[in-house]
């Protein structure tokens, strides 16, 4: 059951709806529940968190969620195939990953249609979308649910012609590496490689555009060249800290400094594989090795000492990322149980000022940088 959030809404900085919905063949209008029912009845394993989702559009209202930067994901691999989830996948031109995106975009479209979902675009969209969500005249199963959208992996941006598409699309932030090699920049795995030439040329391009560029899934190389290029508004959507969860997936402490200094946010992750060292996904059990939601807090408090204040967190949760329940702290049933960290984080020592700016100050204020 999920708990009552105090502030007006929460915002999500990384989610991967339009996966779930096409890639996954999830109806999003429908509840968890009847998802996961669905799914069990029709006896699918081809993805490992079949039976087990924790997304869907009731439960981000219920969970007070107004306002998510949300994601097409479609990569290029010459040797990948698209559909196949135990290797990297991969379209084997970039115009087939780009018509992948198009069907995601899509998907989104067909969401605003039905009045499930509104793209924020501008400050007039965050603005009109703001006093739907702050009213009380406005039954909260109604409020559309605001999205952002973001780009995770540029693969799919066949040429920079396309970079100029995408915007006129609405699209608001990019993040132009993510598993393995990538046209742009090397991702997750692939420690040791940084960006390509298209890669270079692409971020200088960014700068022209009122663009945020989410650093989430930079190998440390790339990490270090895409800032001496990019002046723009950097973000980490869902990246948690080096130092309490080896790996090249989180951040090192000078990785997080550098995106203080440049005012972005780190988007806490709930994935239970960057909570835990070692956690070893499909063979763990989170409740056995006790990660719960406060294991996130264990981040946001490092991160909030390296930085000296409260305003450069929030929730990045990632909770749709091709994961459920078997890899999600074991006191969360849905997105829906968010508003729980308010209390955790009062009882952790957090001001009211400081929780609401990780519920969603500190993201609306990277939003209004932004948005133009």
């Amino acid at each position: 059951m999920s708990s009552k959030s105090k502030f007006p809404f929460i915002i999500d900085g990384h989610l991967d709806l339009a996966t779930n919905a096409m890639s996954m063949n999830r109806d999003l209008t429908q509840n968890v529940e009847a998802i996961r029912k669905k799914e069990k009845d029709l006896g699918w394993t081809d993805f490992q968190d079949r039976g087990k989702g924790t997304v869907a559009l009731p439960e981000l209202r219920q969970g007070n969620i107004g306002i998510v930067i949300t994601t097409m994901i479609s990569r290029f691999s010459e040797v990948g195939d698209p559909l196949d989830t135990l290797a990297l996948p991969g379209w084997h031109s970039p115009q087939q990953a780009y018509a992948h995106a198009q069907c995601q975009l899509a998907w989104y479209r067909e969401m605003e249609e039905l009045g499930e979902m509104t793209q924020i675009r501008n400050q007039k969209d965050l603005k009109q979308h703001l006093q739907v969500w702050k009213s009380e005249d406005h039954d909260i199963i109604k409020k559309p649910i605001g999205y952002i959208l973001a780009l995770e992996g540029a693969d799919s941006m066949v040429n920079l012609d396309y970079l100029y598409r995408y915007y006129e699309q609405g699209l608001r932030s990019i993040g132009i590496s993510h598993f393995g090699p990538g046209r742009y920049a090397a991702g997750t795995h692939s420690d040791g490689s940084g960006l390509t030439s298209l890669g270079k040329e692409l971020l200088k391009e960014m700068n022209t555009l009122n663009l945020m560029l989410d650093l989430t899934h930079q190998t440390d190389q790339g990490f270090y060249e895409t800032l001496d290029i990019f002046q723009g508004q950097v973000i980490a959507s869902h990246q948690n800290c080096r130092v309490l969860v080896p790996g090249e997936r989180q951040f090192t402490n000078d990785q997080i400094k550098c995106v203080l200094e440049r005012d972005g946010i780190i988007g806490g992750s709930l994935d239970t594989w960057m909570l835990h060292p070692n956690f070893r996904m499909n063979v763990d059990d989170p409740k056995q090795l006790g990660i719960n939601m406060e294991c996130l807090v264990d981040h946001f408090d490092h991160i909030c000492q390296l930085a000296g204040d409260s305003e450069h967190i929030g929730f990045g949760t990632d909770l749709d990322g091709l994961f459920g329940l078997e890899q999600t702290p074991y006191d969360m049933n849905s997105i829906a149980d968010l508003p729980k960290f308010e209390d955790i984080l009062l009882k952790r020592g957090y001001t009211p000022t400081d929780i609401e700016n990780i519920m969603y100050k500190n993201w609306l204020r990277i939003l209004n940088t932004v948005l133009k």
